[in-house]
């Protein structure tokens, strides 16, 4: 693939009951380690509606493709298992709804994830699309995103400063601990996913990364360059280790994938779509020729 060459392989896999039983989800992460994948990435949402304000921007129905009386399983418990089941995969929220949770409760769940795997999770972070989820968690839809901010700045506080006095409009603490710290330093990484400026600002602000979800090689470009606006004003440049990181479409093809590779695309999370076996043992090998044809 020429230049494709170096770029990391992860896999997008929402593992949902009842089809991603313990048994399932063990082999699938020996699997994925054992073919040489990056990492998996999970969605997240806590609780589904069968009636909606907005539809999930990820399927042509506006619904999310959950099988018949089954659920997605919760992403910190499951990274969790499958981390006790590897030693190399990287584990990656894709994304983390950060408005709708508590931000003390996370900053300890995600770093005690970074300490348990030894420093090998990615924190990719989102405001969320889905109106009814944030507010059956106890929070308001309209300020999600000054929200998620200063949830995203009480986390990197905690995760960095031994302790911690902090006065926002949502969290007011004094003389406060968490411990123990990330492995990785500074902190775990914040992979910013979302396309609004606000989201763009926020990747500047706080992000090791972006993270598109979904977006074929023109919407990669033109995200990209929307991203460099964004740094160019407050008076910086993308970094080279500032990390892209993209879900292509899934019925895009695999030897397509040079386009993002020409793009400087970091990462491709490359999405496992049907957990069927005889459907992950198809994807999984076509997945495994794009990581032996990256390497």
């Amino acid at each position: 693939m020429g230049r494709n060459a170096g770029m990391k392989i992860g896999v997008f896999a929402t593992f949902m009951s009842p089809i991603a039983t313990p048994t399932m989800i063990r082999d699938f992460g020996k699997r994925a380690e054992d073919i040489g994948l990056d990492s998996i990435w999970m969605g997240e949402h806590v609780v589904l509606f069968d009636k909606n304000t907005f539809g999930y921007p990820g399927s042509k129905d506006g619904r999310i493709p959950v099988p018949e009386g089954g659920g997605m399983l919760d992403v910190t418990a499951t990274f969790g298992f499958l981390a006790a089941e590897t030693s190399r995969l990287r584990f990656g929220t894709g994304v983390a709804l950060v408005p709708q949770r508590n931000p003390i409760y996370t900053a300890k769940e995600i770093c005690t994830l970074d300490w348990l795997t030894d420093g090998r999770i990615d924190f990719g972070i989102g405001v969320g699309w889905n109106k009814e989820e944030v507010e059956a968690c106890g929070y308001r839809w309209e300020d999600r995103g000054a929200r998620c901010d200063e949830f995203l700045e009480v986390m990197r506080r905690l995760w960095t400063e031994p302790v911690v006095d902090f006065s926002g409009k949502w969290v007011k603490f004094e003389t406060c601990r968490l411990d123990p710290k990330p492995i990785q330093k500074p902190h775990v990484p914040i992979i910013v996913g979302g396309y609004a400026d606000a989201a763009l600002r926020r990747a500047v602000r706080f992000g090791a990364g972006w993270y598109g979800f979904n977006r074929d090689p023109a919407g990669t470009r033109e995200m990209l360059a929307r991203l460099d606006d964004a740094f160019a004003k407050v008076g910086r440049k993308r970094a080279d280790d500032f990390e892209i990181i993209i879900t292509p479409p899934a019925s895009m093809p695999m030897d397509a994938m040079q386009e993002y590779a020409d793009l400087g695309v970091h990462r491709l999370v490359v999405n496992l779509g049907s957990q069927r076996p005889e459907r992950v043992d198809q994807r999984m090998a076509e997945i495994e020729d794009l990581v032996t044809k990256a390497a």
